[in-house]
């Protein structure tokens, strides 16, 4: 079942580079009670609810939920016809898999790379990608079902660093609160949770990272009721404005 949650108020640095975006926009969805969801990558959390706070203040009347999930996860409920408007994934070939349910060709709108993250302690006094071999080091990564899980081995396997993780969890969320509850030494993340994590995690970068840049997409669906909606929230995400969150919260450029 999709767990679907109001964005809430967004922070007033977020608003700050909406601001214009939100005069800009008409109320094209505006009138009645309206909901349209989003299906997105768990690291799409931060911006895409500051995007969907924007949407609802350019569309009265239009409200925006979101599921935040493994990309893997959303796209097996789009192709089963969760009732949703758009599906933004955190890898093109996960994407690719949901084609069935895509009403339209998938669009690029970020990039992310993955990097190390430690407790902001560091209690394991690490200081760089080669210390996961160390025994004593404990590491989690994604599962290898979700796309951090795919790029978090090729930077392994690019790497040569053969120390196996502790456990895999389901996104990268699941491997920063392993991390911030002291279960673990380090975990790979993409950038921008390292971002959104703040002072609670220290980031390394890992070498070649930009080797194993990902790709994130996004959709409209096909069974969507609003299908105008939908197209509008994605064309919010293009936009110089939209594009202007993502960055802030450390998207690379599509």
């Amino acid at each position: 079942m999709l767990s679907r949650t109001k964005a809430p108020v967004v922070a007033g640095a977020a608003l700050a580079l909406l601001a214009p975006l939100l005069a800009g926009c008409g109320g094209g969805g505006g009138g009645g009670n309206t909901t349209i969801t989003v299906l997105a990558a768990s690291s799409l959390t931060g911006s895409f609810t500051d995007l969907g706070q924007a949407f609802e203040k350019a569309h009265p009347g239009v409200a925006v939920k979101f599921a935040f999930d493994s990309s893997a996860t959303l796209a097996q409920e789009a192709t089963q016809g969760a009732p949703a408007d758009v599906l933004a994934t955190a890898d093109t070939k996960t994407m690719a898999s949901a084609k069935a349910a895509q009403a339209a060709s998938p669009q690029v709108f970020a990039t992310n790379v993955m990097v190390l993250a430690t407790p902001a302690a560091n209690p394991a006094g690490i200081t760089g990608f080669t210390d996961l071999d160390k025994p004593s080091v404990k590491f989690v990564m994604c599962v290898p079902t979700a796309p951090c899980g795919v790029v978090g081995q090729a930077l392994l396997d690019q790497d040569h660093i053969t120390g196996k993780p502790v456990s895999q969890e389901v996104d990268v969320k699941s491997v920063l609160a392993t991390l911030t509850e002291g279960e673990a030494d380090a975990g790979i993340v993409y950038t921008t949770d390292a971002v959104a994590a703040g002072s609670a995690v220290k980031a390394l970068p890992i070498p070649g990272s930009a080797r194993q840049t990902t790709s994130y997409p996004i959709a409209p669906l096909t069974q969507s009721k609003h299908s105008s909606l939908a197209r509008e929230f994605i064309d919010m995400v293009l936009s110089t404005r939209g594009q202007a969150v993502l960055r802030k919260a450390g998207f690379g450029a599509p």
